[in-house]
């Protein structure tokens, strides 16, 4: 069944938040306060497993990376970790941007890519500053899942995307059976725990379980992807489903 045109906006929504441009702004001010420590908060809460993920998503892009003059996205960048793994695997004349909304997250991924080629822009993800049809590949790791509105977020996708042009959304997932029950009970009060006094920083970590069971169900989610404009939609679970790689074609 298709979803309804009509349908109320679902993104993400933050604790206090009222519409799409506070949750917009909640989200920001979240992650501008974790930036200090964001890499190695990943890194220790994830149990090093992200840097597999990142890298398992970059290889999927080989041959688009390495085609001459192709030009990447990586949306919702952060600090720039699926940046330079696509960065690793791209030809000479592969140009690679890397967008983030927080400048503290821009500035720390700028900083951390010094010695490369790739260019950083602080952009909104609902409103990127890029015309139409400009990228031949856009990734975003571990970010569209806090947009304040997922459909839109996908549309404005679309539209910068080349013809035939690929989409690859690295996010959280919940697993099934008896992985899924030891997942939750980490995710939901091991995870904020440990996030919370290594950050000193309780917002965010309370806010990361509750923004992954907000999130669409992949079902759900690969249809709001057909009905933003990609032809094909597929989904790869990653770590008996703990993450999933959506892929679309324009």
């Amino acid at each position: 069944m298709g979803l309804d045109e009509n349908q109320r906006v679902v993104g993400a929504t933050p604790v206090g938040t009222e519409d799409r441009a506070s949750a917009s702004k909640a989200v920001r001010d979240m992650f501008t306060s974790i930036a200090p420590r964001y890499d190695l908060l990943n890194h220790i809460l994830s149990l090093n497993i992200d840097r597999l993920w990142w890298w398992r998503t970059a290889r999927q892009f080989d041959e688009i990376l390495k085609r001459p003059g192709m030009k990447v996205l990586d949306l919702c960048c952060g600090t720039g970790d699926m940046t330079f793994a696509l960065n690793r695997r791209a030809g000479p004349s592969t140009t690679i941007f890397g967008a983030d909304f927080s400048h503290a997250m821009i500035e720390r991924a700028s900083q951390k890519g010094s010695a490369t080629n790739l260019r950083w822009i602080e952009a909104d993800a609902l409103s990127l500053p890029f015309s139409d049809a400009r990228f031949d590949l856009l990734t975003s790791a571990f970010g569209f899942r806090n947009l304040a509105d997922y459909d839109a977020g996908l549309r404005e996708i679309v539209r910068v995307l080349t013809p035939g042009g690929q989409c690859a959304i690295l996010d959280f997932g919940e697993p099934g059976g008896w992985i899924g029950h030891a997942y939750r009970i980490y995710f939901k009060k091991i995870l904020p725990t440990i996030g919370t006094l290594l950050s000193g920083v309780r917002g965010p970590y309370a806010y990361l379980p509750a923004s992954v069971e907000r999130f669409p169900a992949p079902a759900e989610m690969l249809e709001r992807m057909r009905q933003a404009g990609f032809r094909e939609a597929t989904w790869t679970p990653y770590t008996f489903g703990v993450a999933g790689l959506y892929r679309g074609f324009k």
